[in-house]
């Protein structure tokens, strides 16, 4: 079989390769709203994550069931209730759960044992584990009102989990816990979640929702998502917003996942299940789809080490190999490190520069400004550039210079001045390659 698209294909699996590279062996808690198996979603759903576990992610799913339980509560004539949007589990609920679940259970295992070929499942091997993982307690009587058999998490048997997904199992969680007398309590998905992200402290807790993430405003639901909220911000967010008690509330999710940050989890997500590839999107592109709440803002602009040469290498060799940059080993990369300032984002390097000086002549060069084609126009080129400027001045140089090509505008935009390459210091000048004429712009640092 032909690819249709290889001039887009290529590209577009080399720029997901450094998210496998970073995720492999990492552990991803992710828990789905029953609305999205009612809504037909499991099959496409359970490819996803099947991809994610031949990619060495380490999975915990867990599952709701508000809409099967109701269900089944209606074909029993009995209604179902809430308070404050937790329901309450009378005998007759708690056996409409049971059932739900049972059910439910069933489905999830029959779509990870699927296989057919021509599929994403072709020669996939998930095996599925479930089990009593969690202990839970009674809510009680909350505002006068008795939750009977509804229940919280207590504890989280995180080392029998942790030896499942370790031996390279998916580890399946009912909302369902008991008692150290057996007696069992109706859970909600997202506490379980929550619960058991923060006592395995996975590197991520995915949310799979009826809600598309957090708008930007919060009064406009036409408004973009916002896809990143640190922790402060997503804090801010709930002191302002209404106690939720429907999952479309905003602050339904969004309270899970600042529990989960505040308890060691790096990253919590809200995704839209409506969407398809949701999962993919959100965990293998820059941006993702849905809101990411982290503990810090990932994007990091800093010096690069001896660890970042890989990075650096798999950034610029693209534009190395279509002329816009210069050629430059591995050994030079590994001998000029120091010399580089590096954007990260999630563990993954977007842009680099280096900054070569000439302190005789009081002025030094910016070389290799590279920003990925995945991220350029969000202005991740201007923060390199201004970090390079502090680190000339903090040299006591006077100025910086560039050799280019085919970018001369962008940096006449931000305050070079082209100059003739005789005027570049005499080290410099040795090296100038009079055959690629090279433009040569400078500017005065202030």
């Amino acid at each position: 079989m032909s690819l249709v698209f290889p001039h887009t294909f290529v590209p577009w699996f080399r720029a997901v390769a450094p998210h496998i590279h970073a995720y492999h062996g990492k552990t991803f808690v992710v828990a789905i709203a029953g609305e999205l198996i009612a809504a037909g979603k499991l099959n496409s759903f359970a490819q996803d994550l099947a991809i994610f576990h031949a990619m060495g992610i380490k999975l915990v799913l867990v599952h709701g069931f508000r809409p099967q339980v109701n269900e089944q509560l209606r074909s029993k004539g009995h209604e179902a209730r809430y308070h404050n949007g937790l329901r309450i589990t009378d005998a007759v609920a708690l056996d409409s759960a049971q059932e739900a679940a049972g059910q439910l259970r069933f489905e999830i295992e029959a779509a990870f044992s699927q296989g057919l070929p021509n599929t994403p499942m072709a020669n996939a091997i998930v095996r599925v584990v479930s089990g009593n993982f969690l202990t839970a307690r009674p809510v009680g009587i909350v505002d006068g009102v008795d939750f009977v058999h509804s229940g919280v998490v207590r504890k989280v048997d995180s080392a029998a989990i942790r030896s499942a997904i370790d031996s390279g199992a998916m580890v399946l969680l009912s909302p369902f816990g008991f008692s150290p007398t057996g007696e069992a309590f109706n859970l909600t998905m997202e506490d379980v979640a929550t619960a058991t992200a923060i006592a395995l402290q996975a590197d991520k807790l995915l949310f799979l929702t009826e809600v598309p993430g957090i708008h930007e405003d919060l009064n406009d639901a036409d408004s973009a998502i916002d896809t990143e909220l640190a922790l402060a911000e997503a804090e801010r967010l709930l002191a302002q917003l209404p106690r939720p008690t429907v999952p479309s509330d905003p602050a339904f999710y969004l309270q899970h996942c600042v529990r989960a940050c505040r308890g060691g989890v790096e990253r919590s997500h809200i995704l839209p299940f409506a969407t398809d590839g949701a999962l993919l999107m959100e965990v293998f592109t820059h941006d993702g789809i849905g809101t990411m709440v982290v503990d810090e803002k990932l994007e990091s602009l800093r010096e690069a080490t001896a660890d970042d040469i890989g990075g650096v290498l798999q950034l610029i060799e693209p534009f190395e190999q279509d002329g816009t940059l210069v050629k430059r080993s591995r050994t030079e990369i590994e001998r000029d490190i120091g010399h580089y300032t590096v954007i990260e984002h999630d563990g993954i390097i977007f842009g680099c520069a280096a900054l070569y000086p000439y302190p005789e002549a009081r002025t030094a060069e910016m070389a290799a400004l590279t920003v990925s084609p995945n991220v350029q126009g969000q202005g991740d080129g201007e923060r390199i550039l201004k970090r390079i400027e502090q680190r000339a001045k903090s040299q006591g140089l006077d100025s910086i210079f560039v050799l280019t090509t085919r970018t001369m505008h962008w940096f006449i935009k931000r305050g070079f001045a082209p100059t003739d390459p005789d005027w570049l210091p005499e080290a410099r000048k040795r090296k100038y390659n009079w055959d690629r004429r090279s433009q040569v712009l400078i500017k005065k640092l202030g």
